[in-house]
């Protein structure tokens, strides 16, 4: 019995093996349609291998060579899972690789091999981990939502908070200072909630309604000293379309803008950005901490007149030892240029301002025709960004550390669910962008939660549930 056994299972392993090198009797010059597209896209050489499926496949093989000659050779039935370690061993110090796709189905019984394509692999990095908010989409509820990290050199996801550990209230809004784990805040609203604000690994609760005179901490950015964190505080709203191409309209009745001094224990206020007369929000400082960047705009009334609701992009200059605001210089004007241009984000050279511009309204999520624009601060003129935008939306983005990757979500693929995709930026241009490799590719299909407020992280947040959990009691 035991020999039969051995038998089998030898017998088994031999089938697995030539069903493994099975070849294809047809070739074709087309390229395959794989799922997600990596066809021509330029990766860096410690991302995660990029799996990826055929629609309809019964089986596929793909062999995967390098420049030196080293190769690996996958199959799969409905996608491949190219093994890690080997991945990255194939991809140090590279260029490129070749990889080869062969599929069987109902029309191709015997086997298709396809054009070769290539994938290109810049020699800068991209920061190790990433993090984001996984939610359902805004208008479905908020009892079922966390931030989780994402390790992006192999799969392993960890949950940072999770709103079962705060009551089931929302968690939000989260910031690194100079992509450092041990330096981050969030908001979490509801019972027992606050502004979790950790910093050189240490948290604590912090109460800026009450140091503030009624405004709370939203949109955040860590000042690169570690001593601020600038918020915009905003009464934030939703409204459903009864026909429009989009769904829902998120708006602000009124939005401020407030700095908090951790090392003082105050929050800091300028009239000029905390009265009626504007709204403000989404506040970015420049790398060198020496400008406070943020979107700005008249007031209208909402939601009925969200097509007149047009922000601009300002800086003020500020002042690191005081905390103080200088004079306002419009960099983005919507009165001169049109659209509504939201969340700057600064490269870490200082030189260029990548944002979302769509076409009115506050939240370009929700927006179908948002498209992410990019400034070039020394000059003042746009910089071409086609390449990484789609007809549908692309928002919440931000710059690895080396300033060589850009990192957004998109409603590409369904016009509903953000997905997360990653672009080059090899200082003159970006390269065509490519979709957050999941173990399992169809896990973007299946996955029925939406990604924003992304982030890069250089290491792990560190931090246990029950730590988290005390935050909140």
């Amino acid at each position: 019995m035991v020999m039969q056994r051995y038998i089998y299972a030898i017998s088994l392993l031999f089938i697995l093996v030539a069903c493994a090198r099975r070849e294809a009797k047809e070739h074709t010059d087309a390229l395959p349609e794989i799922y997600p597209d990596y066809v021509g896209v330029t990766v860096p050489e410690n991302i995660c291998p990029m799996n990826f499926s055929i629609p309809e496949s019964e089986h596929i093989r793909a062999i995967v060579e390098n420049d030196r000659g080293e190769a690996l050779d996958v199959s799969g039935s409905d996608h491949v899972e190219l093994p890690v370690n080997r991945w990255h061993d194939l991809l140090q110090g590279t260029q490129e690789v070749k990889v080869t796709v062969s599929a069987w189905n109902q029309e191709h019984p015997d086997g298709m091999t396809y054009k070769p394509f290539t994938i290109n692999i810049a020699k800068e990095k991209i920061d190790p981990w990433i993090t984001y908010r996984l939610l359902p989409p805004g208008y479905e509820g908020w009892n079922h939502m966390g931030i989780y990290q994402r390790n992006i050199e192999c799969f392993d996801v960890e949950p940072i908070i999770v709103n079962a550990q705060n009551n089931d209230g929302c968690v939000n809004c989260h910031s690194f200072a100079n992509y450092s784990p041990r330096d981050f805040t969030f908001h979490a609203r509801g019972d027992n909630g606050g502004t979790i604000v950790m910093r050189d690994g240490k948290m604590r609760k912090v109460d800026i309604k009450a140091m503030s005179k009624g405004r709370h901490g939203s949109y955040n950015i860590w000042h690169p000293s570690k001593r601020y964190i600038a918020f915009s505080s905003n009464s934030t709203h939703q409204s459903f379309y009864g026909q429009s191409k989009d769904k829902i309209e998120v708006y602000d009745l009124w939005s401020d803008l407030i700095v908090y001094d951790i090392d003082n224990e105050k929050v800091l206020q300028d009239e000029r950005f905390t009265d009626s007369l504007n709204l403000e929000i989404f506040p970015s400082f420049s790398p060198d901490g020496k400008w406070l960047y943020f979107s700005t705009a008249h007031p209208v009334n909402m939601p009925m007149e969200t097509d007149k609701l047009h922000y601009s992009i300002v800086r003020v200059p500020f002042d690191t030892e005081t905390g103080k605001l200088g004079a306002l210089d419009t960099v983005y004007s919507a009165y001169e240029r049109g659209g509504t241009a939201l969340m700057p984000r600064i490269s870490p050279d200082g030189r260029y301002m990548l944002f979302s511009l769509g076409e009115c309204g506050a939240f370009n999520l929700y927006h179908t025709e948002s498209d992410l624009k990019m400034m070039d601060l020394e000059t003042g003129e746009m910089v071409e960004t086609d390449i990484i935008n789609s007809p549908r939306m692309e928002s919440f983005h931000v710059w690895s550390s080396n300033g060589r990757w850009v990192m957004y979500v998109t409603k590409r693929f369904d016009g509903r669910y953000t997905r997360v995709m990653l672009a080059y930026w090899d200082g003159k241009r970006f390269h065509k962008p490519f979709l957050l490799p999941q173990k399992d590719p169809d896990q973007n299909i299946q996955l029925l939660m939406a990604y924003n407020v992304v982030e890069f992280i250089t290491g792990p947040v560190i931090v246990s549930n029950d730590e988290m959990a005390e935050m909140f009691k």
